[in-house]
């Protein structure tokens, strides 16, 4: 037990250094942290550690799609349901089934095994191209689509997974048993997932003490998904929605206290989770090192590549359909939602990384079938999707800032973050006049003294200076600016009043509540820059 303690703190120690090196040489950490997981693995003396499937599927997934679906806007994801079905579902399916097809008649993979290799790795991963293109200011409707999808992708894969693990044990296969199965499960979970969201915000609202609402957050996930994995489903969609319901309905039922500290926790826990995730799907290649001996380095190559190839052919040929097909035939829908530029369209083509649900789902995959017989190219399936995993993660990683610099597509992002600050300052200040005629109304219906009125009026005539006037991009630039030198001035106010302390001039307890308040207003900073949301 120390030893394995002993190698939880070396990853740690790596995932800080790592975290730090990939912001030094601006690369995605994903890309190094499963570099690092490769290096560690074959270091000398370090034990060898196989990824077990369910901790993938059942303790870290849960909480990564819970996060993101907290973090994506109800309605901008009704808004893109069309697109996002069409990738989530249509994709997978076609992407699926293009392998099986490829695997079937290039490498002679029986029909069965081919699917089931499909539906491991037809599903783009949702965190590791999310977290490098929102580096690259790229428009927030291709992030709300890519997301979107990646939160529901895991779902149609993991479906058509067990579907086809299914009919290899039993050697048979219904299709309309199969699509009943499906719509039962997607409706199943959809009503599941919202009435786990509204249990728990409710359970939330009615505790009103944040390290209790904290623990309720943490709970809320593993219940959303547990119970339908259990029952037959995939857990995926009931996380979703259940996300997707507490973060359209939490933010008046969430106390600011639970807000701020669920905040940090949940970066904690995610930075934590998504990083050790990376490192330990890099730590499989020696375990599936060792076993590759027994298979022609050829095959597994050329198996790889195969299936590599199609996978981006698939996406690239769906993908382009998708987005321009339904506008050529409706005019109604080019009218209301006229076509993106086709720069969009390759920029969700390019995005195809697979992740670490690919490889558990891999790793899931049983020994033998019910007559004792061993599962057909179990080795081969995995040994295929650990290197479709690294070579899309890295390929992407190091690709995708050059080709969203080539195609242009950061400049719209950037203007469009422009226009969404102005619409933010605007809001602000319609908010706080909401508030003004709200404290005159209260000055008529009670009797309040002059001074707790001009107290209450100085507030919010200082908040309404602080705010600047509608940005354009050189105003833009000079708010960021603004808001790096505001952190200085911050800093220099941090170390001024730790001074005093070392002085005896003030107390600890003064110092904490002066120290809370600079640690509020550069929280607030990083909120302008980033914006969080309610968990």
């Amino acid at each position: 037990m120390a030893g394995y303690f002993q190698v939880f703190l070396i990853l740690l120690a790596v995932l800080a250094g790592t975290a730090l090196l990939a912001r030094r040489i601006n690369i995605a950490p994903a890309i190094l942290l499963m570099l690092a997981g490769i290096t560690l693995a074959f270091t000398p003396g370090m034990p060898a550690f196989t990824l077990p499937p369910e901790l993938v599927l059942l303790v870290v997934l849960p909480p990564l799609i819970y996060s993101a679906s907290v973090a994506m806007s109800w309605r901008e994801f009704r808004y893109n349901l069309r697109s996002i079905s069409l990738l989530a579902v249509g994709s997978v399916i076609f992407t699926a089934c293009l392998v099986a097809v490829a695997t079937h008649y290039l490498i002679g993979l029986s029909w069965s095994v081919g699917f089931v290799l499909g539906a491991i790795v037809a599903p783009p991963d949702v965190v590791a191209p999310l977290a490098i293109a929102r580096r690259l200011a790229i428009p927030r409707r291709i992030l709300v689509v890519l997301e979107g999808e990646g939160l529901a992708n895991d779902a149609t894969a993991l479906i058509l997974y067990r579907f086809a693990v299914a009919a290899i044990a039993t050697g048979s296969f219904s299709l309309p048993v199969a699509a009943g199965e499906f719509a039962i499960i997607v409706i199943g979970e959809i009503a599941f997932g919202i009435a786990v969201g509204w249990t728990m915000l409710r359970a939330r609202h009615y505790a009103r003490d944040p390290q209790v609402e904290i623990t309720l957050s943490l709970i809320t996930p593993y219940l959303a998904y547990w119970i339908p994995e259990h029952l037959g489903g995939s857990g995926v969609i009931a996380t979703v929605a259940c996300g997707l319901y507490v973060s359209w309905n939490g933010p008046l039922l969430i106390a600011a206290a639970t807000r701020l500290q669920g905040i940090f926790f949940w970066d904690l826990v995610i930075y934590l989770t998504e990083g050790l995730l990376f490192l330990l799907t890099g730590f499989q290649l020696r375990h599936l090192y060792e076993r590759s001996k027994a298979f022609p380095l050829e095959d597994i190559l050329a198996s790889t590549a195969l299936v590599i190839a199609v996978i981006v052919i698939a996406r690239f040929a769906w993908v382009f359909p998708a987005i321009f097909g339904p506008r050529w035939m409706s005019r109604s829908l080019r009218a209301r939602d006229p076509a993106p530029p086709w720069q969009w369209a390759f920029i969700i083509s390019f995005v195809g990384v697979r992740g670490a649900v690919s490889l558990a789902a891999a790793l899931a995959l049983p020994l033998t079938l019910a007559s004792g017989a061993a599962f057909p190219e179990r080795d081969l399936i995995q040994f295929v999707a650990f290197g479709v995993i690294f070579v899309t993660l890295v390929g992407l990683g190091l690709t995708l800032p050059r080709v969203v610099r080539r195609l242009g597509v950061a400049e719209a992002g950037r203007s469009e973050i422009v226009t969404e600050h102005s619409k933010e300052i605007a809001a602000r200040r319609e908010a706080l006049s909401a508030a003004l005629q709200q404290l005159d109304a209260i000055t008529d219906d009670r009797e309040l003294s002059e001074e707790v009125v001009k107290l209450l009026r100085a507030r919010h005539e200082v908040r309404t200076s602080q705010l600047p006037p509608e940005l354009d991009c050189d105003e833009y630039d000079a708010s960021a600016l603004g808001i790096e030198l505001t952190r200085e001035l911050i800093e220099t106010e941090r170390k001024f009043i730790h001074q005093m302390l070392r002085d005896g001039r003030i107390t600890d307890e003064t110092r904490r509540r002066i120290e809370r308040d600079l640690d509020l207003e550069e929280a607030s900073l990083a909120n302008r820059e980033y914006g969080e949301a309610p968990l």
